[in-house]
């Protein structure tokens, strides 16, 4: 199999997020509860609709921040959970 990675995503409600994959995976992933578990000034910003739409796909992954101030190993992603 190819490398797994993220060619699509869309905002889906209230901070979640639908990403498309390369091998036909969608899944839809909360990011507003992973942010509430683990609160942290760099990812607490992501809490706001607006920052929160302000990602891009960078190397077959989704990204926010010009750093990378958030991001997620893909097979989570890939498995609709993240820890």
């Amino acid at each position: 199999m190819k490398n797994l990675q993220i060619i699509n995503a869309v905002i889906a409600g209230d901070l979640m997020i639908r990403l498309f994959f390369n091998d036909d995976t969608i899944q839809l992933i909360d990011i507003g509860d992973f942010i509430r578990r683990h609160p942290h000034p760099q990812y607490n910003k992501y809490l706001d609709p607006k920052l929160f739409s302000c990602f891009s796909i960078e190397n077959g992954n989704i990204v926010w921040g010009k750093d990378w101030d958030l991001i997620f190993p893909i097979e989570q992603l890939h498995k609709g959970e993240i820890l």
